[in-house]
């Protein structure tokens, strides 16, 4: 019997859950606009993960500041120990099937999402 790779995915938390989401985190700070709790799907909200408030506001998803802020969040990320913890955690989802990282940006290539699922394949041993 051959076992399906397990896989880190991003999705747009409005977008309707899928059978092979797998374990679902919302890795925003603040909750999405207009989105009821009840109707999410979310296992978890990783709300400690998403950029600082200071950053994403520089940031403003507006697309000529992303490498910018991609440098930024990414050293964020390298020196937190929430970070850490959270790259602990998603090893251990993702031995038990895929794990979909939720956002609530309009772009799905100029987010933040996209920055952490990056920092995460690299740094996971």
């Amino acid at each position: 019997m051959k076992v399906a790779k397990t896989i880190l995915k991003l999705k747009r938390v409005y977008q309707e859950a899928g059978s092979d989401d797998g374990y679902r985190i919302l890795v925003d700070r603040l909750w999405p606009r207009g989105l009821a709790k009840e109707k999410a799907g979310i296992d978890y909200w990783a709300r400690e993960i998403a950029p600082s408030p200071e950053l994403r506001k520089t940031f403003n998803h507006e697309a000529g500041r992303f490498e910018d802020f991609k440098f930024a969040y990414t050293c964020e990320l390298n020196t937190s120990e929430l970070a850490k913890e959270f790259l602990d955690l998603i090893g251990e989802k993702l031995q038990n099937g895929n794990v979909t990282f939720l956002f609530a940006a309009k772009s799905e290539t100029i987010n933040h999402a996209v920055i952490l699922k990056d920092w995460i394949e690299k740094n996971l041993v």
